[in-house]
């Protein structure tokens, strides 16, 4: 029980949580603290982010100590049922500390934004195709136990199962900062359900994921830098999508970014989610930009980008979800794949994985 207290200290203490605080406190009282308010915005939501979490830390302090106190009656008494029943709560607590030490890291510049997760198909046809869609399920079944919400930006089904690519909208409380290390290249090892010779296949996908940026941020972007393709939506909805050319593709010739939009009937609402997207990707590149130089001195980290490997999920012979990174692991795939995630989340962000 001792430990746990140190350790409990020690995660409030290594992150600075209320030094935080105090400093946002300062900031929240300049006068013109308002005038820019984007700013003020994130301020006030790190603010609450590290009020949440002090207070949490407090009442665990306070439960520790209830716990510390009744264990030494109990152990007077000689009475193994409360000792046990101190046992599981402490256990319990642990948890929740561990969440909290979880959050202490989802304090960088777009953490608290939205996001889109962008999923795309490797080569192997149908098999990466069908990789590609259960990837996609799980990131939705994550944001379902979450209670975030989701949305359909754009997709291309696969010619037999599956997708091509898929790009999905995901809102709610640090959605960015939950899910930016998952940017990579996933991997899965199964007996195929489409070779009927039962082989054992393995199929590639990608994952991008990059935040949702506010419409009030300042991205220049010149017009003749944009190439505009519009084209007739191949996905569900209707006669209408399917029979005009609603689906909206920008190409940013400069940097080679592409985004594309399906999900309206309006070609012109269709463009106005595409040129979001096209500012969060251009933004998201600068950002990673900075953390790249802010950590290039750190020589022990290694660099996880574009054509790396970061996690493998094992159907057959065994079961097993590896994280490359971390080491982390999970003898039940299917609790994964069903949007168990929180512990690879997790393990990624407290090892400050660079993107």
């Amino acid at each position: 029980m001792k430990r746990l207290i140190k350790e409990l200290r020690s995660i409030f203490e290594k992150n600075q949580i209320s030094s935080k605080l105090e400093n946002h406190n300062k900031i929240m009282l300049d006068a013109n603290f308002c005038q820019d308010k984007i700013k003020s915005k994130n301020i006030i939501k790190e603010k609450k982010l590290y009020e949440d979490l002090l207070i949490s830390h407090e009442e665990s302090q306070k439960k520790l100590k209830d716990f510390d106190e009744l264990n030494q009656l109990a152990v007077l008494e000689n009475n193994l049922e409360i000792q046990n029943e101190i046992i599981d709560n402490i256990k319990d607590l642990r948890s929740r500390v561990k969440k909290s030490e979880i959050k202490c890291f989802l304090s960088n510049e777009a953490d608290s934004l939205d996001c889109y997760v962008e999923i795309h198909a490797g080569a192997g046809g149908t098999e990466s195709q069908d990789w590609a869609n259960m990837l996609r399920r799980m990131y939705l079944k994550w944001a379902d136990h979450k209670e975030f919400r989701s949305s359909l930006i754009s997709e291309h089904n696969g010619d037999e199962a599956g997708i091509k690519s898929s790009t999905i909208k995901i809102e709610g409380d640090y959605v960015f900062g939950w899910l930016k290390k998952e940017s990579g290249i996933h991997r899965l090892v199964r007996i195929s359900p489409f070779d009927s010779g039962a082989r054992r296949h393995t199929s590639f996908a990608s994952v991008w994921i990059y935040p949702v940026v506010d419409e009030n941020i300042n991205i220049e972007i010149i017009e003749k830098d944009l190439r505009i393709d519009t084209y007739r939506s191949s996905g569900a909805g209707g006669q209408h999508v399917n029979t005009t050319d609603s689906a909206v593709r920008i190409t940013h010739l400069p940097s080679k970014i592409v985004v594309q939009c399906q999900n309206e009937r309006s070609q012109h609402k269709n463009k106005e989610t595409c040129m979001n997207m096209l500012k969060a990707r251009l933004f998201d590149f600068e950002i990673k930009k900075k953390e790249k130089e802010n950590q290039s001195k750190e020589t022990n980290k290694s660099e996880i980008g574009w054509g790396h490997q970061i996690r493998s999920y094992v159907l057959q012979p065994y079961q097993l979800v590896k994280d490359l990174r971390t080491e982390v692991e999970d003898t039940n795939p299917q609790n994964v794949l069903n949007g168990d995630l929180d512990f690879f989340l997790g393990a990624a962000l407290s090892k400050k994985i660079l993107d």
